[in-house]
């Protein structure tokens, strides 16, 4: 699977952190999204729909490969 996160709608709300912590963080300064990991294993699949599911400002996108 590939993640798309656009950054510049993302609202900081930190569900997709909460959701994947392994694929997703928050920058410091202002909380916006960003990826630590684009093409996640398929062991992360059901945490990372989560976190797509749960994005208040829809800012991730899953890809199937």
């Amino acid at each position: 699977m590939r993640i798309e996160l656009d950054q510049d709608i993302c609202v900081g709300s930190g569900n997709c952190v909460i959701s994947a912590p392994d694929v997703f963080d928050q920058r410091d300064d202002d909380g916006i999204a960003f990826l630590l990991e684009e093409n996640p294993s398929a062991e992360r699949e059901s945490a990372v729909k989560e976190a797509e599911a749960l994005c208040p400002a829809l800012a991730i996108r899953v890809h199937k490969k």
